[in-house]
This record gives C-alpha cells, structure tokens and sequence, in this order.
C-alpha cells in the first residue's frame, strides 16, 4: 500500500510512471487492536520520532461521572466501524466494549494510540 497518485486516470486509462515511489509515500496495513495480553508495537515515524501501537490491550481507562478508573477489557460487543471487528474482537475508536465496570464507547485510536480510553455508558 502507498499514498503516491492513483495509477488509473477518471476515464478508466492508465497513467505513465513520473518517478518511483518515495519514503514519504510510504503506507502499511491497520494495526487492529485486539483484546488480550497487553501488547505494544513502536513504529518509526516522519523526522526521527515513533508512535507506540497496541497490538493487544486488556485494559481501559474508563470514565464515569466520579472520575477515571481502570477497567479490564471482557469483549467486544458492537462496533459500527466493522460487524466483523465483533467476532474477531478488534477495537477501533467507536467500539462498544463490555468491560468489569459496565459497558462503554473507546474514544482513543488504540492502533494509534497505543491505550485504551473509553467512557461509560449509562444503561
């Protein structure tokens, strides 16, 4: 996968090569996030710097109306994202998870990220 310009032209016909691809242009596959044993992944990123991906997670930072607390991830129940996220239990933003403190929507990119934050919500 890259990001350079499309190789089909809006009429259907090819377009020529310019030039080769670039590092810039460089793309990869989604880190789907998935609930078991927490894991992480450090992928370098543009300038020197790095973005912390998790690969798996078991817990959540959930709020509620008296704060934050940490919860453990049991299931995906919904995600709008993907109906097959739910049996493959994949967190995206969005998702609806069950976790020990209740159900609750994840607001943070774990695939980005690298944690789970979600809100509780009220049942």
């Amino acid at each position: 996968m890259n990001h350079a310009r499309s190789t089909k032209k809006r009429t259907g016909g090819r377009r020529r090569n310019v030039r080769k691809k670039r590092k810039h242009e460089l793309g990869s596959a989604p880190t789907e996030t998935q609930v078991g044993e927490h894991k992480l992944k450090v992928v370098d990123t543009r300038g020197g710097n790095s973005k912390v991906r998790a690969v798996k997670a078991d817990t959540a930072s959930v709020a509620t109306d008296d704060g934050v607390t940490s919860a453990t991830i049991e299931d995906v129940v919904e995600n709008a994202s993907n109906p097959n996220y739910v049996r493959r239990n994949i967190i995206t933003k969005g998702a609806i998870i069950e976790t020990d403190a209740g159900r609750a929507r994840v607001t943070s990119r774990p695939g980005q990220d690298g944690l789970v934050n979600a809100v509780l919500l009220d049942e």
